[in-house]
């Protein structure tokens, strides 16, 4: 596992080492003592796993009670991943980062509690993505922003994407900044 730089202190994009030949391919997609070497010690306590066809974009959705961390990856097809700082005492509030992860390019993405996230899908297969969450997953504790929120300005690279009637419901971000949930 290699650790690649991001601007947005605590967001991480993990490397892994993938070992291919004429046969497939091997890779460890998690372990414990190398991602605590890379500054991820979590107690992950929940995994997900999701399908989404092409054309779709999910988010932007963050988790507070209780807090909770991502460590996001793709098991088939592509994504554009987007986190967006949303910690009010970061110096990079209202930032975002995005990262393309595949089934091939053996990329991870960690996003630490306060961050929303969200995701579209490239190309004309449907991506599984598999998170590893350190929180469970509370209905009550979740929220989100809508992804083409103007003062984001989150440059997603479809057009036309297709959004649950949930996500077209998110708040603004300027709504989010008025009340936001506290992070610990």
């Amino acid at each position: 596992m290699e650790l690649i730089p991001t601007p947005i202190d605590g967001l991480k994009v993990i490397k892994l080492a993938v070992h291919g030949d004429a046969r497939g391919f091997f890779v460890e997609r998690y372990h414990a003592g190398k991602l605590a070497a890379l500054g991820i010690n979590e107690n992950f306590v929940q995994d997900n796993h999701s399908r989404s066809a092409p054309g779709i974009l999910r988010g932007l959705h963050y988790q507070h009670t209780p807090p909770q961390g991502k460590l996001v990856g793709v098991t088939r097809g592509r994504v554009w991943d987007v986190a967006v700082d949303i910690r009010p005492d970061s110096p990079t509030f209202g930032q975002h980062h995005g990262v393309e992860l595949s089934d091939s390019n053996g990329l991870l993405f960690w996003i630490p509690a306060g961050f929303a996230h969200g995701f579209c899908v490239l190309g004309d297969e449907p991506a599984d993505m598999l998170y590893k969450c350190s929180g469970l997953y509370n209905a009550a504790g979740e929220g989100g922003i809508r992804y083409d929120d103007a003062e984001l300005n989150v440059p997603w690279p479809i057009d036309n994407p297709i959004i649950s009637a949930r996500d077209e419901g998110l708040i603004s971000f300027a709504q989010y900044k008025a009340n936001p949930p506290h992070w610990s």
